[in-house]
């Protein structure tokens, strides 16, 4: 029984990973040190599995549950996002303007 009970156990971790990292408490306050350095972050819904809306702050390999709603976190997102949406288009004019440099050399 002991065996069963153990492949259903791994099979579960397998199918649904992200099973045991869901935010079971909420922050409403953040500081502004801990905004200034987020890596990353992530939306966690409140459907499937997690039942919390949340957003999940990476700072330095340690996790920040925080409420969605805060205005500060709201703000630090969209700052986040316009930089990756920045950078991306940024490497795109690069991207071309190095294969026009190529097709011009060999002409």
């Amino acid at each position: 029984i002991s065996v069963l009970f153990l492949t259903l156990l791994l099979l579960f971790l397998a199918l649904f990973p992200g099973a045991f990292s869901c935010c079971m408490k909420i922050s409403d306050e953040i500081s502004k040190g801990i905004l200034r350095r987020v890596e990353r972050f992530e939306i966690q819904k409140a459907d499937g599995l997690c039942h919390l809306d949340a957003v999940i702050l990476h700072v330095k390999g340690r996790k920040f549950c925080v409420n969605p709603w805060n205005r500060k976190v709201e703000k630090m997102m969209k700052k986040m996002k316009h930089k990756i949406h920045r950078s991306k288009s940024h490497v795109r004019k690069q991207r071309r303007t190095r294969r026009t440099r190529e097709k011009e050399q060999k002409q």
